[in-house]
């Protein structure tokens, strides 16, 4: 690993964004920081920039271009603006690895750009695949672009897998910690407030991860990624809730054997192992100790309380836009949920009816995808008069 490797972060103000920078930070003989994006935080961005010094920085908000602008106006930073930009950005030579940490939808289009370009993809955006996982991984196999899961669930996946190439999969089982409401039932769920459901009890994560954590929706956006980053059948896709989150999940071989990936819950460890890959680093990360006693317990998920793990297992199998629809609805009712417009169990009920209403295409192209996104998130707006 003598050659540093280039790191172009696309969402590098976020929580994904700014545990790669301490990554890169810890490591400068290995990684340098490229790109840096960020879509309104032009603040942190430009404190980020100061401190790595990339190549180029895109705000999304083009309202900021001249206040980044100005602020490295004494570097040779390249300061572009707007979301064409990102994908604009996606396609130079400038970088080797993309890391994929655009929250939600928005990561898609530069995201497909750098797979066409052919960048290796640390993709920590798990709706970029449950948009339109079938034609991302295609475009992926065509452009023989390696796909790195960051999510700790798939690059648990990723890890048992290494090596198993040509044995098969009987199933998966993707852990789940139950959020900070975990054994609680709807009548306690009615009173839920922002601030409780962004109380994550083992991850630190940013607002809609821990809203979708907190909703199980997180879990059934991977089970979607999954069955697309490790080609896989809908039921082979088990989800076991595992409170402790130190087995970040597990693989089934057809033999009956399990391999399981263990560590304590820190995204830093699956950022560095996806942007050092195949190679593993050392780092001074904190580390399980066997020798504490701990018992690690597993369950089924309560599927009646959290219907939103019904719902994703229903666009799973089904396939076609319904994933999409239910992906944009999500996003749209977890925005109006953390600015205090719907309830916590609202974010449920706005999913389903905008799954409900929005025309199932069975096979689309890319463009009934942004379509049926568009349509999706209008709906869903409508029924919460954003």
């Amino acid at each position: 690993m003598s050659i540093i490797k280039r790191i172009a972060i696309f969402g590098s103000t976020g929580s994904i964004g700014t545990q790669a920078l301490e990554v890169i930070a810890a490591n400068p003989t290995l990684f340098s920081a490229e790109v840096l994006t960020a879509y309104s935080n032009d603040e942190l961005l430009v404190e980020q920039a100061l401190k790595f010094n990339p190549n180029i920085v895109v705000i999304g908000d083009d309202k900021k271009y001249h206040k980044v602008k100005e602020a490295l106006a004494k570097t040779t930073i390249k300061v572009f603006a707007g979301e064409d930009a990102l994908v604009e950005v996606a396609a130079l030579n400038c970088y080797d690895i993309m890391l994929a940490a655009i929250v939600g939808y928005a990561g898609l289009r530069s995201t497909l750009q750098a797979i066409e370009c052919g960048k290796t993809i640390a993709l920590a955006n798990k709706e970029t695949l449950v948009v339109a996982g079938d034609i991302v991984m295609q475009k992926a196999l065509e452009n023989k672009t390696p796909v790195i899961p960051v999510d700790s669930e798939h690059s648990a996946i990723f890890q048992c897998l290494v090596g198993e190439g040509r044995n098969k999969i009987e199933k998966i089982v993707l852990t789940a910690s139950g959020g900070p409401f975990l054994g609680k039932k709807p009548n306690y769920l009615v009173n839920v407030k922002r601030d409780h459901a962004l109380q994550h009890p083992n991850w630190s994560m940013g607002a809609k991860i821990s809203i979708d954590s907190a909703t199980l929706m997180n879990k059934g956006l991977e089970m979607i990624e999954a069955k697309w980053l490790f080609d896989l059948k809908p039921e082979q896709i088990q989800v076991v809730v595992h409170p402790q989150s130190i087995i970040h999940s597990m693989v089934m071989f057809e033999d009956g054997s399990i391999k399981a990936q263990m560590g304590l819950p820190d995204m830093k460890l699956p950022i560095q192992y996806a942007m050092a890959f195949p190679h593993r680093i050392p780092n001074t990360f904190p580390r399980y100790d066997f020798r504490k006693p701990n018992t690690l317990t597993f369950e089924e998920p309560d599927l009646r309380t959290f219907r939103n793990l019904v719902l994703a297992t229903e666009a799973l199998f089904k396939g076609g836009n319904l994933a999409c629809v239910m992906n944009a609805a999500n996003e749209i009712a977890v925005f109006a949920f953390l600015h205090n417009r719907i309830s916590f169990l609202d974010i449920t009920e706005v999913v389903e009816r905008t799954m409900n209403k929005i025309a199932f295409i069975e096979a689309p192209t890319l463009e009934e995808y942004f379509d049926t996104d568009g349509e999706a998130r209008s709906f869903a707006a409508s029924l919460i008069k954003l």
